[in-house]
């Protein structure tokens, strides 16, 4: 692949730490460029401290490494964010017109900014819930996320800024820990089932959410990355679906290896969260723009979970 100075900001994260790896491995270690608020000391490779509610940073940053291309993944995710609604909003939006404006300043190539089904509320259809629904978010972290989708097609509309994003469900990994949505039931339960823990769920068993496997998230973005510009047809985000399934047919997928492990119920405010975003998403705009097709379900994702955090805990004893 061809060299390019890429930057990853909130490379710590859940998505960041893994996408950034694996970016590393498209376009070598000189070319990508990590950075959060804090060091990792475990990271092999760049890495810059950046606090993207910092413009003048953001700015030096790509300035100094001649960035040509930004992925910027911080944000304050659903369920932490309604603790905090008003500090969520300043915070996400922020971070995000920093992160557009220091791009358009400074003529980086491309970027990328990622949405959430969190964009879909009760005027939505929540079976196969289509590219074009009406979008009135019911958490401050969707509220975030639609704006910054509107903010997204105007710089591209504007200035010709190449923003391109995807509307992700909830993604499901073993490389790190969930960082407080509402669809991390679905990480925290294959911890418990492999540490012999009784899980304790948050959602009622029925409440089906749409999903998608970490190495099918990455995959995706880099794919969305590498398009052509002329396949870009959404300026806005692109819907993007895995697979849909409830706390209770994790569970029984979960028994067929771990016969013993045991769920109990106890709902909180994120059931009322979950009981607003679809069930299902149609993403036929993606598949026709760039050819998107997710390669993981359930039953596959879960073999794979469980193996891995059954190395990752007997590695710890």
């Amino acid at each position: 692949m061809q060299s390019k100075n890429i930057l990853i900001i909130g490379a710590n994260g859940q998505l960041g730490s893994v996408l950034t790896k694996e970016l590393q491995s498209i376009y070598g270690k000189e070319s990508v460029i990590a950075s959060d608020v804090f060091l990792d000391t475990e990271f092999d490779g760049i890495f810059e401290i950046i606090d993207a509610t910092d413009l003048d940073k953001i700015n030096k940053i790509i300035n100094k490494h001649s960035i040509k291309e930004i992925y910027h993944l911080a944000a304050i995710l659903s369920a932490k964010g309604e603790e905090k609604p008003l500090w969520t909003w300043d915070l996400n939006i922020k971070m995000m017109l920093n992160v557009f404006e220091a791009s358009r300043l400074n003529k980086v190539n491309k970027v990328f900014f990622p949405s959430s089904i969190a964009v879909f509320g009760d005027k939505a259809s929540l079976i196969n819930t289509p590219q074009s629904a009406f979008l009135n978010p019911s958490t401050v972290y969707g509220i975030s996320k639609a704006a910054g989708e509107n903010w997204a097609q105007y710089y591209f509309t504007k200035y010709g800024l190449d923003i391109r994003s995807i509307r992700y469900p909830g993604i499901i990994g073993y490389q790190s820990m969930p960082g407080g949505g509402t669809t991390d039931y679905a990480v925290d339960i294959y911890h418990s089932a492999v540490k012999n823990e009784i899980f304790s769920c948050f959602l009622d068993p029925e409440t089906k959410l749409p999903m998608m496997f970490m190495s099918d998230a990455i995959r995706s973005t880099i794919e969305l990355m590498q398009s052509p510009i002329e396949n870009i047809k959404i300026r806005t985000s692109y819907n993007l679906a895995g697979m849909s399934f409830s706390p209770n047919q994790i569970y029984n997928e979960i028994k067929k290896s771990y016969p013993d492990f045991k769920i109990e119920y106890e709902t909180d405010f994120r059931q009322t969260i979950a009981d607003k975003w679809p069930k299902s998403i149609d993403d036929k705009q993606a598949r026709n723009d760039w050819g998107w097709k997710p390669k993981f379900d359930l039953t596959s994702m879960t073999s794979i979970m469980l193996e891995k955090l059954k190395e990752k805990y007997n590695k710890q004893v």
